[in-house]
This record gives C-alpha cells, sequence and structure tokens, in this order.
C-alpha cells in the first residue's frame, strides 16, 4: 500500500464509519419519501442505483467484465438469483421502517451471521468449532425467547437475515467487485422496476411527478443512499484489514437499534430485551472465538495477513460475499 501507512489506515477507518454508519442511519431516509409507498420506493431505488452506476462505470471506463459476464450463463442465472433476493431483501426492509418496525429490522442484521454459519452446515457442510455451535444455539434460544415475546415468529428479522444470509451465499459463487455487482444486479432489476413505475403513472398512482420536485428529487436521491455507502465501504476495503470491517459491521444494526427505541420510541418490553440479549451473548461468542483464531492463525504463520481474514469470514459469515451490495 502506498503512502503513510498510518494516515492510509485512518482514512479507511473513516471510511468504514461512514459506510456502516450512513447504513445504520438509513432509517431516517426512508420516512420521507412518504406519501411513496415501499414498493414505489424499491422500485426507484433500483431505477436510479443503475443510473448512478452506470454513470460512475462509464467515467471509471470499466465495462470489461460486462462482456465476460455476459458469456457465462451461470453466473448470469447466479446474479439474477442474487437480483431476486437482494429486492426482497430490500422491499421488506423498506416496508419494515416506514411501517413502525425499525427495531426487528436491527434484529435482522444482527442475527445475519449466525443465519450465514447456519447455512453454512447446512448446505456446504461445514465444520464448526465448539464456540461457533454454542453462538448458532445461543441464536436459536434468542428467537425463541423473542417468538413467546412477540407472540409469533419474527418473520421480519428472519426474512432479512435469511434474505441477507442467501445473498452472500450466491455473491460468493459469482465473484464480482462491489459496484460492477451492483451494476449488474441492478439491471436485472431495470426492467421490472421501471415498467412497474411506468403503471404506476399510468394509473395515477405515481407520487414521483404530483408532490413537487423535492418529492422527486427524494426518490432520485435513493440511488445515492444504495451507492454512496458502497463506495465508502470500497476505499475502506483496501486500506483496513478485513477483520476490522467484519467488527465495523455491526454499527449498522446498532444505529438501526437505537433509532428504533430512542427516535422512532418502539416498544422494547421485557421478554424483547431478553432475545436481544441472548443475540448479542452469541455474536460475542462468535466474535471472540473468530478474533482467538485469527491470532493463532498469525501465530503459526509468523503474522502473516490470512489471519485478519480468517477472523471476517467467521465474524461476518460472509466476507468473500461483499455484503454491501446488501444494504439496507
Amino acid at each position: 500500500m502506498a503512502g503513510d501507512p498510518k494516515g492510509e489506515r485512518r482514512t479507511g477507518l473513516l471510511n468504514g464509519f461512514a459506510a456502516y454508519g450512513m447504513w445504520g442511519l438509513v432509517p431516517l431516509f426512508w420516512p420521507l419519501l412518504k406519501p411513496a409507498g415501499a414498493m414505489e420506493i424499491l422500485a426507484h431505488r433500483m431505477t436510479w442505483s443503475l443510473v448512478l452506476v452506470a454513470l460512475v462505470l462509464l467515467v471509471m471506463r470499466r465495462w470489461a467484465w460486462a462482456g465476460e459476464l455476459l458469456r457465462q450463463p451461470r453466473r448470469l442465472a447466479l446474479i439474477t438469483v442474487a437480483a431476486a433476493v437482494i429486492t426482497v431483501n430490500w422491499g421488506v426492509y423498506i416496508w419494515a421502517v416506514n411501517s413502525g418496525h425499525v427495531v426487528e429490522a436491527s434484529l435482522g442484521y444482527f442475527i445475519n451471521p449466525l443465519v450465514t454459519i447456519a447455512m453454512g452446515v447446512l448446505l456446504l457442510k461445514e465444520r464448526l468449532r465448539p464456540a461457533q455451535w454454542a453462538a448458532v444455539g445461543v441464536g436459536f434460544a434468542a428467537v425463541l425467547v423473542l417468538t413467546i415475546g412477540y407472540g409469533r415468529p419474527p418473520w421480519i428479522s428472519l426474512c432479512l437475515a435469511f434474505s441477507f444470509a442467501t445473498y452472500g451465499l450466491v455473491k460468493k459463487k459469482v465473484s464480482l467487485g462491489g459496484i460492477e455487482s451492483l451494476a449488474a444486479e441492478t439491471a436485472v432489476q431495470f426492467v421490472p422496476a421501471l415498467a412497474y413505475l411506468l403503471w404506476l403513472s399510468g394509473h395515477g398512482e405515481s407520487t414521483f411527478t404530483s408532490h413537487g420536485a423535492g418529492h422527486a428529487a427524494l426518490l432520485a436521491a435513493t440511488g445515492v443512499v444504495t451507492a454512496l455507502p458502497l463506495v465508502c465501504f470500497g476505499a475502506a476495503a483496501i486500506r483496513v484489514p478485513l477483520s476490522t470491517l467484519g467488527l465495523l459491521q455491526y454499527l449498522a444494526p446498532v444505529f438501526q437499534f437505537l433509532l428504533g427505541i430512542l427516535y422512532f420510541h418502539e416498544a422494547m418490553p421485557p421478554e424483547r430485551w431478553a432475545g436481544f440479549a441472548l443475540v448479542w451473548l452469541a455474536l460475542s461468542l462468535l466474535t471472540a472465538d473468530a478474533l482467538r483464531t485469527a491470532r493463532r492463525a498469525a501465530r503459526t504463520l509468523g503474522g502473516a495477513i490470512p489471519g485478519p481474514r480468517a477472523a471476517t469470514a467467521t465474524v461476518s459469515g460472509a466476507a468473500d460475499a461483499d455484503p454491501v451490495d446488501a444494504t439496507p
């Protein structure tokens, strides 16, 4: 890495905090788009994200990957699956925030690493260490406690966690960079999203042109809200260890959780606190085990780089899956 290492690391940390901070504060943005419904907001997000990312790639002249992708039907199919899964994730999250379920939505991103690990065992036949098994067990107990607390399973949280984990699993097999991946996925989303927006307009139900220039600008800004944190994350990823990014990822659900309680004033009865406490205990076990494994690997390899990467893979559950494309 060129330049002053300390300065580069500082820049990387600032970009990492900026990326996860923006994702953590995004619940403040979606309510500004009312009276647009969740589906209309989602369609605008997919449409404007492609426009913005395409402009970025045009300026950077990074189009070589597109030709290669078009010649690989299997990767195209995986991109389509990823686009479908992230559509569900984005849609559910927007609806949850604008329907007063910010706390439950934050839970989805807290339990996502646990779901990812469970999917690794069930689908990829991965072997877990005892601490990882303990974390998954505590996480399962947390879901049971929250089911009792809510009077139903926490469907919003589970949908977000499983869609995010599935997305990560698919992205790991596609292996595209963050901006390129977002461009490919939003290209898949673009036609149905634009068709839906035109249908809304044809039926006089679109808010884009009927609620003033400010509202239209906010809907168009969904592309910036999607892409800007991705750019910051990319700047952070090349400057700080991936283990650091694996830990920073918890900032987003922490901010969302605090917003749900302190700003949106959502209820937190004792049984819900108990469920969240169990989730945080599970994540603490997971993080401690990951860092311990990383230190052991670093000692074995004489301080080589793979240690931090191993930590991130365990902590985030999807380090190689470019998780930033699944922004809330």
